[in-house]
């Protein structure tokens, strides 16, 4: 299936089957950048913000909740109020574009050669973009030619606060998470390092949001943030638990110039001990949080091959960054897409807030006997974009069969168990109730499905993703109490005891088991 073709049929997917509506609100025309998350949609991305939520409190994260608006002081101390923009193009009938994104679909690709030169479209500066255009000869989606001037839109949503109190809602969780920091102190007896981490919902007033879920308006976050002082950079004890591990980097070489991959399929994957030794990496504490942040989209069920680390050249990062990385997921219908960033923000947040508030955000560090202001690790990303991408790298249409199928993880699908009696007669589907009943009260997400035939129940299941469907039949009132389990990616199907359904699916589930 061509890429225009999948992205439709997807797209169609997506909304037939109650996965994600809008734009939003539909019935008013929608307004670009807003979504509602279907019920099938909401499930799933329940289920993707549940593994962030417990692969961050696995590694001793501590779960935050901070408001959503802030006064515009923050946001002038973030450097959010005066430099948070991004790249606005007019055409010369005067309709509105995002200048990066634009090229990046005229052109289909992520980076160009200019002037000799591998420049990433994402994050290249306004002279960069203006000379892309020129040379590419990058014209509106409408054939209309550009105008040859660039601005800065700022990207903050703004609002008021009682009568007159200029505020802001977030664009990030970030900058919320770091304005306790004298009560973490509090909390965590005055030791570093430690880490907190918020999911919740940021705001960005984009000039054209595109590409579905990817880009919105309003967003949902998780952001994590490990403090520490400095010097426990280089001496992180954690690290020794992941040195062995191997990671997909595409690192920049400074002295080169250029980008080195070290990937699984070609062999050369190197262990984050070695990246260290190399320098790819410049301490053990980052080396760690990029590999939890790794961790967080395997764990969501991302394949491997589809996951890449790429490292922002020097040029590029925030001037405060003492390193940055992304994680970016192969997309089918998007290619490689930026989902995850994560940061070595060194002193500069907790700096900031403590010139801009009059208030010292610093920690007595037992190691140089002194108060020092502590640094900052982050990782910064969005839920929807994972949310997506199970979805993109997840369905498929079967030609032979005509039929939708969503084969996501197991544990990550949006129903995980489906009940349907053989028919409607007899005591079937009292048994079938009883099981449904079964299932829910021990925390199994289930169905219930009398209509139709058997194979059509099991078509319409796979259709949006559902692991395991347990048929009650004659047999099960007449033989044994028995009835059929069957797995939705073999299709294979066993005979158990309807006693033993929820302990069956349980073992599925965790791999105890097997079909």
């Amino acid at each position: 299936m061509a890429e225009q073709d999948f992205q439709n049929a997807l797209q169609a997917w997506i909304a037939r089957k109650g996965f994600v509506w809008g734009t939003s609100p539909e019935i008013y025309g929608g307004a670009s950048g807003f979504y509602d998350y279907a019920p099938l949609g909401k499930l799933l991305k329940n289920k993707v913000e549940n593994t962030i939520r417990d692969t961050f409190i696995q590694n001793n994260f501590w779960e935050m909740e901070c408001p959503i608006v802030m006064p515009a002081k923050v946001w002038e101390a973030s450097g959010h109020l005066g430099g948070f923009s991004d790249p606005l193009v007019r055409d010369v009938k005067g309709n509105v574009f995002r200048a990066d994104n634009l090229i990046e679909e005229h052109l289909g690709k992520e980076s160009v050669t200019l002037d000799g030169k591998e420049v990433k479209i994402d994050g290249a500066s306004i002279e960069e973009l203006l000379a892309i255009i020129e040379e590419y000869d990058i014209k509106a989606p409408n054939g209309q030619p550009l105008e040859p001037e660039i601005k800065n839109h700022n990207l903050m949503m703004q609002t008021t606060v009682g009568l007159d109190s200029v505020s802001y809602n977030r664009p990030e969780t970030a900058t919320t998470t770091y304005l306790p920091f004298i009560r973490y102190l509090s909390f965590f007896r005055d030791k570093l390092p430690f880490g907190v981490f918020q999911i919740g919902k940021a705001f960005r007033n984009e000039i054209s949001p595109r590409q579905h879920l990817l880009r919105q308006r309003e967003f949902t976050q998780a952001e994590g943030q490990l403090f520490l002082f400095k010097d426990q950079k280089q001496n992180y004890p954690a690290f020794e638990s992941v040195k062995e591990e191997k990671l997909p980097l595409r690192y920049f070489d400074e002295k080169q110039k250029k980008y080195v991959n070290y990937n699984f399929s070609k062999g050369d994957a190197v262990t984050l001990e070695e990246a260290i030794k190399k320098k790819m990496l410049k301490n053990k504490a980052y080396a760690w949080t990029l590999a939890l942040a790794y961790k967080l989209f395997i764990n969501m069920g991302i394949p491997k091959e589809k996951i890449r680390l790429l490292q922002h050249e020097p040029e590029k990062r925030a001037f405060y960054a003492e390193d940055a990385w992304d994680i970016e997921i192969k997309l089918n219908t998007f290619g490689w897409t930026e989902v995850c960033g994560v940061h070595d923000r060194t002193d500069y947040d907790l700096t900031q807030h403590t010139k801009f508030s009059k208030k010292k955000l610093d920690a007595y560090n037992e190691e140089t006997k002194q108060k020092e202001t502590p640094h900052v690790l982050e990782i910064a990303f969005g839920t929807d974009r994972p949310t997506y991408a199970l979805m993109d790298l997840f369905y498929a249409y079967d030609a032979e069969k005509k039929q939708d199928t969503f084969n996501v993880p197991k544990k990550m699908a949006p129903i995980t168990a489906a009940v349907f009696p053989l028919v409607n007669k007899k005591e079937l589907p009292e048994i079938a109730q009883k099981i449904y009943n079964d299932l829910k009260s021990a925390g199994i997400m289930t169905t219930y499905d009398a209509s139709g035939s058997v194979g059509r129940r099991y078509a319409r299941m796979d259709e949006i993703g559902t692991p395991y469907c347990i048929t009650v039949d004659f047999d099960t009132i007449e033989k044994d109490d028995s009835v059929t389990l069957r797995d939705r990616d073999s299709t294979k199907q066993i005979r158990i005891k309807k006693d033993d359904v929820v302990a069956s699916v349980k073992g599925l589930l965790d791999g105890s088991q097997t079909i």
